[in-house]
């Protein structure tokens, strides 16, 4: 009897170190198997980065519009304000917007790069962006060179596609020449905290309005901005910011060739964006409330008809708006711009810039419909007080985009 149960509990014994073995076995081929598929992913990651390089991403952006205005835009100025080049509220009738030929994509493990050009209604070829970005700096430090947007406000990155309404804020027209970009590098730093922190800083040629001619020996600008934002709940989410540009000017033409400016510039951007969207789903409805406050700090002198006229003064501007998704596809939006001219002197004495009691400002509304991601419709109106005679102002765009395209920005 004791061999017979001996015997049983023994084959019992065997029976079990069989059936673990078989399970071990299973389980190392299975994760064999897994190894195998990572290696699989892998591969077909680095395969995809290769064939994105040879093959980036293009897309080609077109826009037009059709504008009313009370008064002739040509005769458009901003009492107290030397404003760039073509910074007005747009043409008449029928127009071409730029259009946008971009390419961009990984060009290895360590590097991403973009090209934006503007194909200008009148023919021309403009190089908006042009740059190099690393992809594997250490420690969440991010460089950047090239031709690029600063990040001095947040409409300033931006490209105009992506605005919420046809034309930028009038404190951007008025003080950056609707934005500020130049030839530069760039270094960012992202902090590793739960909440969203960036510091960076930026060198540029200062070839661009507001700055001009290159100084110090094509170092004539430099920037610093700090970036903060973070959730609040899942439908909830805010970003705040402030920046700061400085640089030497020499001989900057504005939209008078006989008007020039030699001196110093300094510009402060603050901005804050809050935006909203049911359970963070926001192609149902969404809610975007944004607003920025920039000032610039003008020292020198203005050459007005080859006379030398001192100028220290300040011009500051703000902007609010609220855009809102009411449901799919369609959205309503409201904003309201305001400048403030600090008197410039003898500055722009018995000039059109004279400024006098003149406080520009700016009401509009706009409402959009968006078939789909690729394409957009917009009607538009402003009560543009910004000149000297108020204007009524209508606008009716549209905005497609054909090919791959990234993402906006937050």
């Amino acid at each position: 009897m004791f061999f017979k149960r001996a015997s049983l509990l023994l084959a019992g014994l065997w029976a079990v170190s069989v059936t673990t073995m078989a399970d071990e076995q299973a389980a190392m081929q299975q994760d064999i198997a897994n190894i195998k598929q990572q290696l699989r992913v892998l591969q077909a990651t680095q395969q995809g980065r290769a064939a994105q390089s040879a093959n980036p991403d293009v897309s080609l952006i077109l826009s037009g519009s059709y504008g009313d205005f009370k008064n002739d835009p040509e005769q458009y100025h901003i009492p107290g304000i030397s404003r760039a080049e073509e910074t007005g509220p747009g043409q008449q009738g029928l127009s071409l917007a730029e259009s946008e030929l971009i390419i961009s994509s990984n060009i290895d493990d360590l590097f991403y790069g973009r090209f934006t050009a503007a194909l200008t209604p009148e023919n021309e070829v403009e190089v908006e962006e042009a740059f190099i970005q690393s992809l594997a700096l250490p420690a969440g430090f991010t460089a950047q060179a090239g031709r690029f947007y600063s990040e001095l406000g947040y409409l300033n990155a931006q490209h105009p596609h992506s605005w919420h309404f046809v034309d930028t804020a009038l404190v951007y027209r008025a003080l950056l020449g609707n934005h500020y970009g130049d030839d530069g590098i760039q270094l960012r730093w992202l902090a590793p905290t739960d909440f969203y922190l960036e510091l960076g800083s930026e060198v540029f040629s200062g070839d661009s309005y507001p700055m001009a001619g290159r100084a110090n020996d094509g170092r004539g600008a430099q920037t610093a901005f700090i970036k903060l934002g973070g959730d609040v709940g899942v439908s909830h989410s805010w970003l705040a910011g402030y920046a700061l540009l400085q640089g030497d000017v020499r001989e900057r033409l504005t939209e008078a060739d006989s008007v020039a400016f030699s001196g110093e510039v300094e510009v402060s951007a603050l901005e804050l964006v809050w935006k909203w969207a049911p359970q963070g789903n926001a192609s149902q409805r969404h809610l975007i409330i944004q607003a920025e406050w920039l000032q610039r700090q003008e020292t020198g002198s203005y050459t007005i008809s080859s006379i030398d006229r001192p100028i220290d003064a300040r011009q500051s501007g703000w902007y609010g708006q609220v855009v809102y998704q009411f449901m799919p596809r369609w959205r309503f939006g409201l904003r309201y711009d305001r400048l403030k001219i600090e008197n410039p002197g003898s500055a722009f004495e018995g000039t059109s810039l004279e400024t006098g009691d003149h406080q520009p400002e700016r009401s509009s509304m706009m409402l959009d419909y968006s078939r789909s991601e690729f394409s957009r419709i917009r009607l538009q109106y402003n009560r543009d007080e910004s000149g000297i005679e108020a204007d009524n102002q209508w606008f009716l765009q549209y905005i497609v985009s054909m090919g791959a395209h990234g993402a906006h920005r937050f």
